[in-house]
């Protein structure tokens, strides 16, 4: 069964920073691809960074030189550390896992992040 629990979210004023992250259950998370997602009020859900399982990173323009994800094969966790929040950044950030051999696509339950200007 795959499960994922993401942790680390809260209210942030501007310019600061946060740590989230997504723990994950199963043998199958170091073959997996990782990634965050956001979804705001009112819009879509949009990618924010992903990972491979070889370690390349992939970014939303919007979030580069700012945030950074990285991930632990022996924890079983991704993270997502996030600098110079902006109130945009405000949304439900969602952790979602590709995993390998077409077994499925998952996503954890959200955590909020609420950056005040």
């Amino acid at each position: 069964q795959v499960q994922l629990v993401e942790s680390g979210g809260g209210l942030v004023q501007a310019g600061g920073s946060l740590r989230l992250s997504c723990a994950a259950s199963g043998s199958w998370f170091s073959s997996a691809g990782m990634g965050w997602y956001r979804q705001a009020p009112g819009k879509q859900r949009e990618l924010v960074a992903r990972i491979t399982a070889g370690g390349t990173q992939t970014y939303a323009d919007f979030v580069k030189g700012r945030f950074a994800i990285s991930r632990d094969n022996v924890k079983n966790t991704v993270y997502l550390q996030m600098n110079g929040l902006k109130p945009e950044d405000t949304a439900v950030y969602y952790c979602n896992a590709q995993l390998a051999w077409g077994r499925g696509t998952y996503w954890g339950q959200g955590t909020q992040v609420t950056v005040s200007s």
